[in-house]
């Protein structure tokens, strides 16, 4: 039974409605909505000009309606007036098959044909900084080896517990909370969810982070890279992937290798064949490179792959088979889209499971100090444009999430790399300027 908005408004004492979908780059975009008007926006949705946000739409286009997903809502627990809800973006009557949420949906709807139910935890890093961007928020955060520092999470507790009593409040089951390998950077985690709620709650949780560090006078980025020399935001993805009643856990096999069962072994096996072209989605910016290309930071590794190679309980590879049945990917970034993160992995390892696809030989070797002696494993994408190239070469993966969102964003992130190349930057003028 669908909840009424309305109704959850009275009882919840709700004024206002932020009515929000993501576009392709990962904006979030929102309507406000008094609570008086949300019945006709549950059914009809919130109106937007789709051409003013990163969609491949025209100024010609009808308007491009945002309906709410009721099941999403969340009382702002820092402004309990106000709701935030998911909506699915429809145009003419039609769902817009670019938009994330949408195309996330689609692919849910795909494994459960399959029987599947795919389950995710995400593990996203960001920085908390000063407000103009410039520096880390705390000057005495300066350990070559900051990670899990006492002394500096303490330091941002005001922060840190206040988005983690939220957490605790929503019934998210936050588990742990740290200061992260790069001074100045944090991760919070809490359980995992089905791809859908994991996307949304993902969504939610930078809007959150971000909100609060303003409450507090500060900045959140989720920026892959944003200083030189310290390790950059990563957002780990675990996955795992169920029977359509979510109770058993379709790829634990305690029989075979790294518990992992065959059928398992075969969607593993879609991430790695697809791995290339994957990074255009899971590291989608400029930036992106600066974390997976990047040299030895401060604090003595990156924990960041630049190679497709797979292992068992060890972070230095792109993917790392830490338990029976589950896997965790390294790959993506801060950046991420949230609902294209989900979507891509569902349409990659469903394409490995069609394909018997096999993941190649495992490496249980230290990359980060070995990793040269590894020659018959492919590298990363070393920029977006070769990501872009390598998505747009996978027609498998590309039909694999559909040829209207693939069109979309390929021309789209395009556009970005031709602004970025077209942009004269400071260390153009310092290399070249005498030359």
């Amino acid at each position: 039974m669908t909840l009424d908005l309305s109704q959850y408004a009275s009882e919840k004492g709700i004024k206002y409605f932020m009515i929000s979908y993501t576009d392709l780059f990962g904006a979030q975009r929102a309507k406000l909505v008094p609570a008086q008007a949300i019945a006709d926006m549950q059914k009809d949705g919130a109106g937007f000009a789709g051409f003013a946000t990163w969609l491949d739409l025209t100024p010609a286009h009808p308007d491009l309606f945002a309906v709410p997903d009721a099941s999403s809502v969340i009382q702002l627990p820092w402004k309990k007036d106000v709701a935030w809800v998911a909506a699915d973006c429809v145009m003419d009557d039609q769902p817009v098959e670019q938009a994330p949420r949408v195309l996330l949906k689609k692919l849910v709807a795909e494994a459960a044909k399959e029987g599947l139910r795919v389950k995710t935890g995400v593990e996203p890093e960001f920085f908390l900084i000063s407000a103009d961007g410039s520096v880390i928020s705390d000057q005495f955060d300066t350990a070559e080896k900051p990670c899990y520092d006492q002394q500096a999470v303490m330091r941002r507790y005001d922060v840190i517990a206040e988005i983690c009593d939220y957490m605790l409040e929503l019934g998210w089951k936050p588990y742990q909370n740290d200061h992260e390998d790069a001074n100045g950077q944090f991760e919070m985690n809490w359980e995992y969810d089905d791809v859908l709620q994991t996307a949304d709650k993902h969504s939610f949780f930078k809007f959150m982070v971000k909100s609060v560090a303003e409450k507090h006078g500060l900045r959140a980025t989720f920026m892959p890279k944003p200083f030189m020399g310290l390790t950059g935001n990563g957002c780990h993805a675990h996955i795992s992937v169920w029977d359509i009643d979510g109770k058993v856990n379709a790829f634990a096999d305690k029989e075979m290798a790294f518990g992992l069962s065959a059928q398992g072994k075969t969607f593993l096996g879609g991430i790695m064949k697809h791995a290339s072209a994957l990074a255009a989605v899971t590291n989608p910016t400029v930036n992106s490179y600066k974390r997976i290309n990047a040299p030895r930071t401060t604090s003595g590794a990156t924990w960041s792959p630049n190679t497709v190679t797979w292992t068992g309980n060890n972070r230095t590879h792109m993917v790392r088979v830490p338990g029976p049945g589950r896997f965790e990917l390294r790959l993506p970034d801060g950046a991420v889209n949230p609902y294209l993160l989900q979507a891509i992995i569902i349409a990659a390892g469903l394409n490995g499971i069609r394909s018997q696809a096999d993941p190649g030989r495992h490496y249980d070797i230290d990359m980060y100090a070995e990793g040269h002696l590894v020659k018959d494993a492919p590298r990363l994408p070393l920029n977006l444009l070769d990501a872009l190239r390598a998505y747009d070469a996978d027609e498998g993966l590309k039909q694999a999430m559909g040829a209207e969102f693939s069109a979309a964003y390929l021309k789209l992130k395009h556009r970005e790399w031709n602004a970025y190349c077209s942009h004269f930057t400071q260390w153009e003028r310092d290399s070249t300027l005498d030359i």
